[in-house]
This record gives structure tokens, C-alpha cells and sequence, in this order.
């Protein structure tokens, strides 16, 4: 067996492409989008893009085989938001966000280059009403991440679909009438990818990422 699988060992599943895993990812999708018509009516609406870490808490995966012990190892990420202010202190949060990261060998230098993509919806409260210069604010809500393999690629199918819930806050400050910096922290906890031997817990995802958002 391969040290790095570019495609599925024995005991590794990749494949988001089963019956059940395409089902939860339709029915993801839809949700977003009824929950995004739900808020239409939004006082304030912002997008933006951030860059920043993907950390890995709890990274050990599992085995391959008898020896070959994978973890998740930190790389960057890109995150872009919709944001949907429907109350003073009240918003919804869409959004995708890439992480490329790294795939290793515990006890070995080895490590390879891996993505992970998520979608994602967050309920915000705000500690300062909308209009405000600084907003300080809390979030949680969920995701679904798709972890793909060394050597392979999300469009073909050959990743593993993880469903989870997230937590976290941020602040928003204001630069003028249409521009304002944000600073995000988020904890994306989903159960471990690729169900190698052995495997268990929870992984957790960590973002930390500084970027720009656009008033509309």
C-alpha cells in the first residue's frame, strides 16, 4: 500500500459520492438557501474575505495499517462571508471557506499537501447595536466539511463529508461608510475523516483570520 493514498486503502473511505452522503449534502444546500431567503429582509447586509490559519486540535486520525499513523497538520485558509443583519444586535452568516493544508505521519517528517472545504452557517449577537464603529460579537452555528485526500480532487467525488457545529466570535470595526475590518476566531468541530483503524474523538478545526468586508 501506498504511503500517501491517492486513492482509497483498505479501511479508508473517500467517497462522497454514496446515496446517503450526496442526500445531506442537497439537503445542506437547500437549507442555506431557504435560511438565506428567510433573512432577505436584512437592515444591513456585508460581504467579505479573510486570511488567516487552520489549526488542528486533537489532529491524530488513525491507522492505515499496523504502522502508518496519519494526523491533520496546520496550513492557511481563505474564508468569504455573507452577512445578513436583520436586528440591531442580530446577524446570519453564510459562507464557504478553503483550507490547504497538510496531511503527515505521526513520528515521521513525511507530510503532504491536503485541502478541506467547508460550507457554513453562523447566528451572530452583537455586544453593540447596528451602526456602531467597534462590534464586538459571539457566533455558533454549523457546517459540513469535505476533507480531500493527498493526490485527488473534491470534483471527482473523493473526499469525506464531515457534518458538525462551530462556535467562536469576532469584531467588526468600521473604517468609513462602506469598509470595515474584521477579526474572526472559530472552533469547527466535526468527527475525525477517512474512518481509518482506530480512529476516534472529535477533530477540532480552529480559524483564526483577519480580512475586509464591503456594506451593502
Amino acid at each position: 500500500m501506498e504511503k500517501w493514498f491517492t486513492s482509497a486503502p483498505p479501511h479508508v473511505e473517500t467517497s462522497t459520492k454514496s446515496p446517503e452522503n450526496l442526500k445531506m449534502r442537497t439537503l445542506s444546500v437547500v437549507f442555506l438557501l431557504c435560511a438565506c431567503a428567510s433573512v432577505s429582509s436584512a437592515q444591513v447586509g456585508e460581504i467579505s474575505l479573510s486570511f488567516g490559519d487552520s489549526l488542528f486540535k486533537d489532529n491524530v486520525l488513525g491507522f492505515a495499517d499496523a504502522v502508518t499513523q496519519y494526523k491533520m497538520v496546520n496550513g492557511f485558509r481563505v474564508t468569504a462571508r455573507l452577512t445578513l443583519n436583520t436586528k440591531r444586535f442580530i446577524g446570519h452568516e453564510f459562507g464557504y471557506a478553503y483550507s490547504r493544508s497538510k496531511l503527515g505521519i505521526v513520528g515521521a517528517p513525511d507530510q503532504v499537501g491536503t485541502s478541506v472545504h467547508q460550507g457554513f452557517y453562523d447566528f451572530l449577537v452583537y455586544a453593540t447595536p447596528e451602526g456602531s464603529r467597534i462590534r464586538p460579537f459571539v457566533a455558533g452555528g454549523g457546517q459540513f466539511n469535505t476533507f480531500v485526500p493527498p493526490g485527488a480532487s473534491v470534483t471527482y467525488g473523493t473526499g469525506t463529508t464531515k457534518y458538525g457545529g462551530n462556535f467562536g466570535g469576532g469584531v467588526k470595526v468600521k473604517l468609513t461608510s462602506m469598509f470595515a475590518l474584521r477579526l474572526d476566531a472559530r472552533d469547527y468541530v466535526t468527527t475525525k475523516p477517512f474512518d481509518l483503524i482506530g480512529k476516534s474523538g472529535a477533530l477540532h478545526l480552529i480559524e483564526a483570520s483577519a480580512g475586509l468586508g464591503l456594506y451593502f
